[in-house]
């Protein structure tokens, strides 16, 4: 079994050099057959650099990258579609779940054979939130209500920043998937959704926390615009796919 381990990133100078070591270490040290992918969308603070140095030394790990700052969405997005393993989990570059989750999200998509998709939750154990601050807390929990209810899912955590995939579901999924903000997530939960894939859900919490970089207001009402619009093109596409059979 080959894992792809996909991280977006975006103005990470200040934590790239712990970052990519502390995700090969765990890598090497679990798996004999990996490729750590990162995903650089558009930085201008050096981080790529700092990512190729790494890789000289390293082979497994690599680096894609474009010049122009396009979103989160479009750098998972691209990784994904790079990937060739027979699992592809991406996570975030600040490590904010550990590195030991990469391993039970492969675990879980190996146990559980019906299951192509697996997404962390914060929201299955009483410790998912632990460290958040209230608000924090309350805001995320109403924020991911609010998604499922627009789009019309029971996921507990659709904006969790870990999720893993079988290779013909990643390469499936992210082919199809246009959006290349914060809000690419639920896209991809949409489109695994309507071509028919089993989705599971993974405890997770957070171990290191730092200042988000989504603007709660700004970020969340653009989030909630996209949100509609994918489920509206969504539903048209696979709709048209399906009359079309």
């Amino acid at each position: 079994m080959k894992l792809s381990v996909i991280i977006p990133m975006y103005n990470e100078s200040s934590i790239i050099a712990s970052s990519v070591r502390q995700f090969d270490e765990y890598l090497s040290s679990n798996f004999e057959d990996y490729e750590l992918i990162f995903s650089d969308d558009g930085s201008v603070d050096g981080c790529g650099d700092a990512v190729l140095s790494y890789a000289k030394d390293h082979d497994r790990v690599k680096l894609l990258r474009y010049e122009k700052n396009r979103g989160k969405g479009c750098a998972v997005r691209t990784g994904m579609l790079a990937s060739d393993g027979d699992i592809a989990i991406f996570t975030d570059c600040d490590v904010a779940f550990g590195v030991g989750v990469i391993g039970d999200a492969v675990k879980y998509l190996e146990e559980n054979k019906d299951v192509d998709m697996v997404v962390g939750s914060r929201n299955l154990t009483d410790d998912g939130y632990e460290g958040y601050t209230a608000l924090r807390r309350f805001a995320s929990k109403a924020y991911i209500k609010l998604l499922g209810v627009l789009g019309g899912f029971r996921l507990s955590d659709s904006q969790c920043g870990i999720k893993g995939f079988t290779k013909k579901a990643a390469h499936d999924i992210f082919s199809r998937c246009e959006t290349d903000g914060f809000a690419f997530d639920f896209e991809a939960i949409m489109t695994s959704s309507a071509l028919g894939y089993k989705i599971g859900e993974l405890p997770v919490k957070i171990i290191n926390h730092r200042q988000s970089k989504v603007h709660v207001f700004s970020d969340a009402l653009k989030m909630i615009r996209d949100v509609i619009k994918i489920r509206r093109r969504v539903k048209r596409k696979y709709k048209t796919e399906k009359a079309a059979r």
